[in-house]
């Protein structure tokens, strides 16, 4: 596969985004969260990876609201992160996640929260330490947090509310 092309998501991607991240997930689970979190407006970042005249990956972040004793504080879910089988071991999600993280914080994005292997995220900055305080019914070694700058460290994770039918 020639080098792949990192771009926002566009209104016509739709079919391909659903079938890419069903196939790289074995379900429809995962590209219905996606539909839904776009259609409700809860998308924050929608990057795709285009080579060789098709999408070859998709990463999406969606809002993600700290809530806490002070005002609640706006962050992002990195979620979900597919690439096709054949376009995989190639750099096409890492290019998708640096591309997303510099795009976040140049509009001023402050948090970044993943529920996924550590040791896959742990090579962007995602830390268990740094998402242990937070309350949330996914708390586990695999809930991580990367933060840009000044973020809290403790709260209630409030995800969009499509993620409730996962």
């Amino acid at each position: 596969m020639s080098a792949p092309v990192i771009r926002e998501a566009r209104a016509g991607d739709r079919a391909a985004i659903h079938a890419l991240v069903a196939a790289a997930f074995g379900q429809a689970a995962e590209a219905d969260l996606v539909a839904a979190l776009v259609r409700d407006g809860d998308s924050v970042l929608e990057l795709v990876a285009e080579g060789d005249g098709r999408l070859a990956g998709h990463v999406l972040f969606s809002r993600l609201m700290v809530e806490g004793e002070d005002l609640p504080f706006p962050a992002v879910a990195l979620a979900p992160l597919a690439v096709a089988e054949d376009a995989r071991r190639q750099g096409v999600a890492a290019a998708l996640v640096e591309e997303g993280h510099a795009r976040l914080r140049a509009a001023g994005e402050r948090l970044s929260i993943v529920l996924g292997d550590p040791a896959y995220y742990g090579r962007f900055g995602y830390r268990h330490d740094r998402a242990a305080g937070f309350d949330c019914e996914w708390q586990c070694d695999a809930l991580q947090a990367l933060a840009w700058g000044d973020a809290p460290a403790t709260g209630r994770l409030a995800y969009a509310r499509a993620f409730a039918d996962l």
